[in-house]
């Protein structure tokens, strides 16, 4: 089942825009000029056990590792290669987002999400860096619950 159609099936509502490809959070800075939602920070790390993490973060935000580490009980997190992030999550670099774990099948990612991303309209890419969606934050909570998925709360600071 593909992406959109797990939208379909869980009524989750969602605009979707194409854009030339981004690879960094300002290079996207355009983008939300032409859709609704807030910018998203994802990064894909692990630890030296071989754990995956995939924290979401308001892109405005400094990731604050040591705090990720804690609270996902780990350290020494570093950033996934891509050659992680393709076999994980069937995702190329700069395409980093937490929709991606309609692709883990083997529940290897834990999520952290950013908490003042709560009652937000979110801006993420589609499993491809070329097109953005916007879709509320329950929505997406909706989605990674759907894929059996683990995730934790980041507190704001």
């Amino acid at each position: 089942m593909n992406l959109y159609d797990i939208f379909e099936q869980l009524n989750i509502d969602f605009q979707e825009i194409e854009h030339e490809p981004v690879f960094t959070v300002e290079q996207a800075q355009d983008i939300k000029s032409k859709i609704e939602g807030i910018g998203c920070k994802n990064l894909f790390l692990t630890d030296k056990k071989g754990r995956y993490i995939l924290a979401l973060l308001d892109e405005n935000k400094r990731a604050d590792i040591r705090q990720i580490e804690k609270i996902a009980h780990t350290s020494h997190l570093s950033f996934a290669n891509s050659s992680e992030l393709k076999n994980i999550l069937q995702l190329e670099q700069g395409s980093v987002t937490p929709l991606g774990v309609v692709n883990d099948k083997e529940n290897q990612v834990l999520l952290v999400i950013d908490r003042d991303l709560k009652d937000k309209k979110l801006l993420l890419h589609p499993n491809t860096n070329t097109k953005t969606v916007s879709m509320a934050y329950d929505d997406l909570i909706k989605f990674i619950e759907h894929e059996k998925h683990t995730f934790i709360f980041l507190e704001g600071r």
